[in-house]
């Protein structure tokens, strides 16, 4: 029986809705069954702890894919900037070591295997079908398709394409991501399913 991560994940530093990450987990326990997940933008572990706990379900695995140094709104001076994640002795936002404390803590250092680099360096000599890809990395519009480029071609048939943060109302949010996903919409390659807040969800054809 599957249990949702909600309590394991309401600790984690993060953005995401939890309607968002209850999708997250019901798509990864879904996928897993078939081949392994990837997200790409893990911060501090929070979609982590859903999709990973879902490929647990399984025995399956998820590659996490992150530089860890912070995406553009959370550097020093910008929005999002949390000074509990600056590493004063490289001058640098690093959430690595806050990952490392989410996989200890929830369990899941048997499941999620976490890919320590940009997702570009990750993309450029991967050869394993994917059953499901988050993209949840930069959300400058290069940043969002260079990402959508570099791993939907990976997907299985039936694979799930999920996108974050689409936001329709341009006043809410940025439009990266919504950009992003109308792009893999025109594509023909996949079937929308229902959104779960601005969480997009697409199905690769067969």
């Amino acid at each position: 029986m599957m249990r949702c991560p909600d309590r394991l994940a309401a600790s984690v530093k993060g953005f995401l809705d939890p309607l968002e990450g209850r999708r997250l987990f019901e798509l990864a326990a879904a996928a897993s069954r078939q081949g392994p997940c990837l997200e790409i933008g893990s911060y501090c572990g929070k979609s982590t702890v859903y999709l990973g706990c879902g490929c647990r379900q399984n025995g399956g695995v998820l590659f996490s894919v992150d530089h860890h140094r912070g995406s553009e709104e959370q550097q020093p001076s910008e929005a999002y900037f949390d000074p509990e994640l600056f590493d004063s002795a490289s001058g640098c936002v690093d959430t690595f070591p806050a990952f490392r404390r989410t996989l200890a803590a929830t369990g899941l250092e048997g499941t999620v295997v976490p890919l320590v680099c940009p997702s570009a360096l990750a993309a450029r000599g991967w050869a394993t079908p994917l059953s499901l890809v988050f993209i949840d990395g930069g959300h400058s519009f290069e940043a969002a398709h260079d990402d959508y480029r570099a791993w939907s071609g990976h997907l299985m048939p039936g694979g799930y394409l999920l996108i974050h943060d689409i936001f329709l109302d341009p006043a809410a949010g940025g439009q990266a991501p919504r950009e992003v996903y109308a792009i893999a919409r025109a594509s023909g390659r996949f079937d929308p399913l229902p959104m779960t807040g601005t969480l997009g969800v697409l199905q690769r054809r067969a």
